[in-house]
């Protein structure tokens, strides 16, 4: 199974953190229990983009805040607030540096799959104003 399915099952678990008071865990599993054939690997990854989305989420949310001028947070629509938080742990915070476009098309192609029409084009605009200042 590849990171982009990871990446949808760690999006699938924030989204459920968001708007449940649920465990982190409790929310994996539910997750993975919807899924067949799901290797070891893609588990600890989706499991490793929660937790470190969740640890970091305070500065998180405040480079969002920083970089999306004309929407606040709370403003946002759940799927895109939890896809941009999950590209910018991986960007500023994951244990492994990918290269900024390569999280960003993959942030872009989750909003493909479960965003509004309009999600890909603001989740490329906030992400990419962060890689152009550097925040």
């Amino acid at each position: 199974m590849s990171r982009r399915k990871a990446r949808e099952m760690a999006l699938q678990a924030l989204f459920q953190l968001d708007y449940n008071q649920t465990d982190k865990n409790e929310a994996l599993d539910a997750v993975f229990s919807e899924r067949e054939g799901i290797t070891d690997n893609a588990k600890l990854y989706a499991q490793e983009i929660v937790e470190g989305t969740q640890r970091n989420l305070p500065q998180i949310d405040e480079i969002i805040a920083n970089n999306s001028t004309e929407w606040k947070l709370g403003r946002m629509a759940g799927v895109d607030r939890n896809i941009t938080r999950l590209a910018i742990y991986e960007m500023k915070f994951g244990r492994e540096q990918l290269a900024p476009n390569i999280i960003i098309n993959e942030a872009v192609e989750l909003a493909k799959t479960f965003g509004s029409d309009e999600s890909g084009r603001f989740i490329n605009g906030i992400l990419g104003s962060l890689v152009k200042n550097k925040s």
